[in-house]
């Protein structure tokens, strides 16, 4: 029974959450960049360079083996450029995205401790006035002024 609670601690904590909540706006994120890049962004690249499809640009290494009837028996052997390019594409977008967002919540966090010490600052009293000295005080300061005199 050790092993359960002690999962369950550690799954129910706060940085478990947050961070299994991270992975799947992230995963969802990841979708919308795909798309982004392979439905916005390569189609118009695609026909700017002479109605190609990025995804379709390669280099046949091999070609396909047919029989007979005309029947692919082995397929082509091909190096797919254009789907990494749009791979290194999706990744620097997620990429530039993510940085900006950190450097956006390192802002707001920074604002957000500044306000709290300005805050903190305001609340702190004022150092209290010292005390007016007692009349035995004032008594021994006239008699201590009078001796240094007679010296």
């Amino acid at each position: 029974m050790g092993f359960l609670q002690e999962f369950k601690t550690f799954a129910l904590k706060g940085n478990v959450v947050d961070m299994a909540v991270g992975v799947i706006i992230g995963g969802a994120f990841g979708k919308i960049v795909t798309s982004l890049v392979n439905d916005i962004i390569m189609p118009p690249l695609g026909v700017a360079l002479g109605d190609k499809n990025f995804s379709d640009l390669g280099v046949e290494l091999k070609h396909a083996v047919l029989n007979e009837a005309g029947e692919v028996v082995e397929p082509a052997v091909l190096w797919k450029y254009g789907a990494f390019l749009q791979t290194c594409l999706d990744f620097l977008i997620i990429a530039v995205s993510i940085f900006v967002m950190i450097k956006v919540i390192n802002k707001l966090t920074s604002l957000r401790k500044k306000e709290e010490a300005a805050a903190a600052a305001a609340a702190e009293p004022a150092p209290a006035p010292e005390p007016a000295p007692t009349k035995e005080e004032v008594l021994l300061t006239e008699i201590r002024d009078l001796l240094k005199e007679k010296k």
